[in-house]
Parts: structure tokens; C-alpha cells; sequence
């Protein structure tokens, strides 16, 4: 097994699932709720993205193969939208995109809006089909340690969340807005990896 590929994609996913800039939007979804409520929200959000994320991870090159997409095309393209992703995160754009979309209190958020699309959303869904099809490892080993590589993204978000009033504290504004710069030029530089990989694939290079 390639530890460092599977580090690669846990840093990935990671980056993508962003679980320290969604902590202080968990804090303000479930202002108000006791402890129990807070750590019964988190599991149900995280439960609800881990298995949505499976059945995109498994099913998603088969949807890519009816309709015609090229997985050469949709990794170029997957990179393009994981670049976009990190200039928002480079420039605070997401976090503002979260937080005006999510200004109204929600009674149950756990489904909406953490599971989806703030847990899961389209770059988590892209970069699962990108992380299983675009490595020299391939089967159902692969397959299997890349949804463990999720779990353990997830498993992060979920202790993260029930850190999180320390979390807020220890980082503070500032600090979580460093951290989410950092992820972000990380993720440039993967997302400009797999547009070169898919340049390969076509054949052109």
C-alpha cells in the first residue's frame, strides 16, 4: 500500500471538506442546544455526508460512463472546479458564501445545511471520483482505502465539532482564517496536479 498516496488524498479531501473553517458555522447552527443535542446534530451531519460521499464514490464513474464524460475531461475539468475552490478559500469567499447563506437559525441543521452541501458538496463529490479513478492503485482495495481516507476526513469534522466552542477559542477569528489560507494554497497547487493528469490521459502530451 502507498502511504503517501493515501496521505495525498486524505489532505485532500481534507482541504476540500474544509472541517476547521465549518467549525465555527456549526457553533453559530447550534447556538442554544444543550451538549447532548450538539453531539447528537454533529453525528447525524457527518453520517449523512459520509454516506452520500460513498455512494458518489462508487457509483459516480458509472454515471460519468452513461452520459458520456471522458474521465480524462472530468479530471481536467474536477481540477478547474478545485481551483476555483481555492481561490475562494484563498480570498475568504467561502466562508462569506457560508455564512450569508446560512444566516436564519435552523432547527435541525444536521441535514441541512451541514451534511449537504457544507459537508458534502459538489467538490467533495468531484474529488471522491478524482481520488478513486486518477491512481496507478486501482480495485476494490483502492476503492475501500479511499472510503476509509473518507471516514477518517469525516471522523476529523465530527471530533472537530465537539471541540468546537474550545476550538473557537484556542483559534480565534484570525487564526481560523489563517489556516484556511494555507489549505487553500494547498489546494491550488493538487487542484493544477490532477488538470495535468487529465492533460496525460487525453494523450496529448
Amino acid at each position: 500500500m502507498d502511504i503517501q498516496l493515501y496521505l495525498t488524498a486524505f489532505v485532500t479531501l481534507f482541504v476540500i471538506v474544509d472541517p476547521i473553517a465549518l467549525t465555527p458555522l456549526f457553533i453559530a447552527l447550534t447556538q442554544g442546544m444543550s451538549p447532548a443535542h450538539r453531539r447528537a446534530v454533529a453525528l447525524r451531519a457527518c453520517l449523512i455526508a459520509a454516506v452520500l460521499m460513498t455512494l458518489f464514490g462508487l457509483l459516480g464513474d458509472k454515471i460519468l460512463s452513461v452520459i458520456g464524460i471522458s474521465m480524462p475531461a472530468f479530471r481536467i475539468s474536477g481540477g478547474l472546479l478545485l481551483f476555483i475552490t481555492a481561490l475562494d478559500m484563498l480570498f475568504e469567499r467561502r466562508t462569506q458564501r457560508r455564512e450569508g447563506q446560512h444566516a436564519e437559525p435552523q432547527h435541525d441543521p444536521s441535514v441541512f445545511p451541514l451534511a449537504t452541501p457544507l459537508i458534502a458538496g459538489p467538490g467533495a463529490f468531484t474529488t471522491m471520483i478524482l481520488l478513486i479513478s486518477n491512481s496507478p492503485a486501482k480495485g476494490v482495495a483502492h476503492t475501500f482505502a479511499i472510503h476509509g481516507v473518507m471516514a477518517a476526513v469525516l471522523g476529523s469534522a465530527f471530533l472537530l465539532f465537539l471541540a468546537a466552542p474550545f476550538v473557537e477559542r484556542l483559534l480565534g477569528r484570525t487564526g481560523i482564517v489563517v489556516i484556511t489560507r494555507l489549505l487553500g494554497m494547498l489546494l491550488a497547487a493538487l487542484s493544477v496536479q490532477f488538470v495535468l493528469d487529465g492533460i496525460r490521459g487525453t494523450g496529448l502530451v
